[in-house]
């Protein structure tokens, strides 16, 4: 039987408010936008909040930023160690980057082309692996062994959680001055730092917003976690997601407790699902929206019950898609 897991103190939305004042000047706002002729098509008011447009092309620089420039002078010298497929991978090292660290970022040897290319151009030192073969979590111990480097994870940290979460608070400020609040928001979610901080901003200002994570549908353990109450896995002979970026076997712990206490559920969609978002979103929106960034888009799109005459917000996480791919999609898939 495993030994029950010790946590921090989890994160509030007053550490959520704390991130964004360190993240102004340095990360981007983002725009919220809309379509009147696909808010025709779909009978509500659907917002995309796009992070494709953020600092290294997804909002995993907020979080990446928040926890980098709260490290000590000694933990500095010493730099930083990361595992990703590819956005926190590249926020990691333009962080590192802007704070003045040495970082090595530990990424799958299948990563889009375009993921790898970027982390190196920031500046940091890429190693890569076979994610079928060998343990990322390994290859980064090593490095904090052999060089004394501070581990940054993708998301269950308290500090990635609230750095995204300023997200929330963006989308918060955005709608307020339309006069709305959202009805519903979803995210993609991976371990479930976006997501989470998102969460703790609408419990605190908006508590009847309903809130989903966004999952591909063979890789939806948060989803399932939430329907179980306790953290669950992906099943070992899933097939590798479309959503690249998506793909963290099971929730956070931290992410996972923040999650069970103020989300709604999990909501999902196929591959097909997703390719038709990413045509959708650029035939409506003119955004540029990776697989994994496209995920929570597509399963809005797709339950059209769920959303009629609501307010809706999709947060589109990231925009770091290979052009031949996104090419190949716009050639073969039809917007709604």
């Amino acid at each position: 039987m495993n030994a029950p897991v010790t946590l921090p103190p989890l994160p509030t939305v007053a550490d959520v408010e704390a991130a964004a004042k360190r993240l102004r000047g340095i990360a981007a706002p983002t725009p919220l936008v809309e379509s009147p002729l696909l808010n025709e098509i779909l009978g509500c008011r659907l917002f995309v909040k796009a992070e494709t447009l953020q600092l290294t092309g997804s909002f995993k620089f907020r979080g990446a930023y928040n926890r980098l420039c709260q490290l000590s002078a000694d933990e500095r010298k010493r730099g930083v160690v990361a595992f990703s497929s590819g956005n926190h991978a590249q926020g990691v090292a333009y962080a590192a980057k802007l704070c003045g660290l040495p970082a090595v970022i530990v990424m799958p040897s299948d990563a889009p082309q375009i993921k790898v290319a970027n982390t190196r151009a920031y500046g940091a030192e890429v190693v890569l692996y076979d994610r079928w073969k060998e343990s990322r979590e390994g290859i980064a111990t090593k490095y904090m062994q052999d060089r004394g480097m501070v581990l940054v994870p993708p998301f269950d940290d308290p500090h990635i959680i609230c750095g995204q979460g300023t997200v929330g608070l963006e989308v918060d400020a955005q709608l307020a001055e339309r006069g709305l609040v959202p009805d519903i928001i979803t995210a993609g979610s991976s371990g479930g730092g976006l997501i989470s901080g998102i969460a703790l901003v609408m419990e605190s200002r908006h508590p009847r917003t309903e809130v989903y994570a966004g999952e591909p549908k063979d890789f939806d353990d948060i989803t399932r976690s939430l329907s179980a109450g306790s953290k669950q896995k992906v099943a070992a002979d899933a097939p590798p997601s479309f959503c690249d970026a998506l793909m963290a076997p099971t929730p956070g712990d931290i992410t996972f407790a923040v999650m069970r206490r103020v989300l709604k559920g999990g909501i999902t969609a196929s591959d097909a699902e997703v390719e038709v978002a990413m045509a959708t979103a650029f035939h409506y929106l003119k955004l540029v929206i990776e697989p994994g960034g496209a995920a929570a888009l597509a399963a809005l799109l797709h339950r059209r019950d769920m959303i009629k005459g609501k307010t809706v917000v999709a947060v589109a996480s990231g925009g770091n898609v290979d052009a031949a791919l996104f090419s190949q999609i716009l050639a073969r898939t039809a917007p709604l």
